[in-house]
Parts: structure tokens; sequence; C-alpha cells
């Protein structure tokens, strides 16, 4: 057997978003549902949401976001190895979203897997990136969270109509002299299986919101420090907080526990909403585009959601 050279480490190399263009707004919701824009922002911290075009895919999105974190990274089609889509929002499970996604970004013969683990899933699907870079399996990978939750919405329903939304961020991974990606911290709860859920194929979405609330801002933000502890970061060294985009009501409790007070904190979800696996992604690329980080600073991102699953790392801005 021979063990091949490998990378020290690996880093994200850059980064890609795509949000549809028809905008929801909470005015537009209270047409349809009893509802109203003082209802939504005081509970989930929500004033619009991005909703895709019936004949916008899943895949759609994730090409338009790998595409451009792709050409964001300098790297041709040719170098790509290995292409992860992390969604749970397929309209069928066969064919996976990851080889038909690399065949329209002219990515030739990869190893091509999607990684369902929800709200959580890029966290993964960034963590087996940056081992499989490490072990010598790939030499640079795309990572894709993408999500249309809208078409597994029942729009009467507005515990959930006013929550989810779609688009798709990206991330382009690669080796490094230096770990510019920390170990993930990673693991589930099972028990809370049924918090969320969508019972059979031709149902909605569920979702026992007090009970995601209540796990979220106790049972998380150990996980957010120990990810930290073992990328021997202290939260005060931290230059964003990137959590999954749930609710601000979350997103806020979590910032305010871990101490990363010097930390620029995600707020994606007033105007994205909830993405699941694209929202870290999405948050993390607009908050660089805007200039509200800059390259080569950390960042913690922490993802959770239906399972329960939850990862989490700190990472280094492209």
């Amino acid at each position: 057997m021979r063990i091949p050279d490998v990378a020290p480490g690996a880093k994200v190399l850059a980064l890609g978003h795509y949000q549809p263009a028809n905008v929801v707004t909470n005015d537009d919701l209270a047409k349809t549902i009893e509802t109203n824009d003082e209802w939504i922002q005081s509970r989930v911290g929500i004033k619009e949401r991005k909703i895709a075009g019936a004949a916008e895919s899943v895949e759609d999105m994730a090409v338009q976001a790998g595409g451009k974190a792709l050409a964001a990274s300098g790297l041709s089609a040719a170098d790509i190895d290995l292409v992860i889509v992390a969604t749970c929002t397929l309209e069928t499970q066969i064919p996976n979203a990851s080889a038909i996604v690399a065949h329209r970004l002219g990515i030739t013969a990869p190893g091509a897997f999607d990684v369902n683990a929800a709200c959580a899933g890029f966290c993964f699907a960034l963590g087996v990136a940056s081992s499989a870079i490490r072990a010598g399996s790939a030499k640079h990978v795309l990572v894709i969270g993408a999500e249309k939750l809208s078409q597994w919405i029942d729009w009467t329903d507005r515990s959930t109509a006013v929550i989810f939304a779609d688009g798709a961020g990206a991330a382009v991974v690669g080796p490094a002299d230096a770990p510019g990606i920390g170990p993930v911290v990673w693991g589930s709860s099972g028990d809370k299986s049924d918090a969320i859920i969508i019972n059979e194929r031709d149902t909605f979405l569920h979702q026992e919101g007090q009970t995601v609330f209540r796990w979220a801002t106790t049972a998380l933000h150990p996980i957010a420090k120990e990810a930290c502890e073992r990328a021997g970061v202290d939260p005060s060294e931290l230059a964003a907080f990137v959590p999954h985009q749930a609710n601000l009501r979350i997103i806020e409790a979590i910032a305010r526990k871990i101490g990363a007070d010097n930390a620029v904190v995600a707020r994606d979800i007033v105007t994205a909403g909830n993405t699941s696996a694209a929202s870290i992604p999405l948050a993390l690329s607009r908050m660089l585009e805007r200039g509200e980080v800059r390259s080569g600073q950390l960042a913690l991102i922490l993802g959770f959601g239906a399972g329960l699953t939850y990862a989490g790392q700190v990472i280094e801005i492209p």
C-alpha cells in the first residue's frame, strides 16, 4: 500500500451564492394567511424571503452558486475532483444533485454525492471535504448547500410559510500549508427527530417550533465553544459568527452565550429567510461581498436542524 503525499491542511478558497429573483414580503403573505409583519418579525425576525420560480430547481440554484464560487477561486472545472451537495429538498432522491450539478458545470468524472443533514448539511459536507483533502482522496472540492423549501411548505400554514425560503451557497475547498478549516464538532439528537419532519411523500414539512427553539437556545452554544477550543481559537478572536439562519431570536441567543464579542453576527435571515443547508454559505458569501468581513479573518460556522443534527467549525475566510 502506498500512502500519498497529503496536504497538512485544507481551506476555503472562494465562496459564491445565489438567490431567486422573486421577493415575498410579510405583507404579501398577509394577503393569503392570517398573519402580519409585526407578528412575523417579533417571532422569527424575517422581513422578506426569496422564493424560486416553479421551473427553478435545486440543481439550477446549486449550479448558479457553484459556478460563482468556482469563478472566484481562479480554478477551472478540470481542477475539481469532488462535488458534494448538501440538500434535503430534492423533488426525487435518484439521481443525486451532485452528479447533475458537476456535469452542468463542466466538471468531468468527479466523485459526487449528496449530504442530507438538513440545516446542518453544509457544515457536515465541509468537514468531509476537508478530511478528503487531508487524506489525499481529493485535491479540490466544490461544496454546495442548495434548497427549494418552498415546494415542501404548506402555504396556508403560517407556522412554516413565514419561515422557509429558497437559495444556494457554495465554497471551493483546496489544500493549504496550514489548516484553514478547524476540526468539525458534530452530532445528533435522534430522540427529537420528530420535531422537524415530513411524515409521508405527499405531505408537507411540519415543525414543532417551541421544541426546536428550546433545544437550539440551550444545547448548541457548548457545541460552538467546543469548535473554537478544538481549533485553538478563543471566541474573542472571531471576526464573524455565522450560524444557520433559523430564527433571529435563536441566532442572538447563541451569539450572547459564546462570548464572541468582537464578531459580526450573520443576520441574513431578515431578508433571506431560512434556507436550510444553503443558509451558512449564503450568509457568509453575502457578508464578504458587503465588506463586513475580510479575507484571512476567522469565522465560526454552526449548522443545526432536522434530525436533530448539528455541526460546527472555525474557518479562515477566503
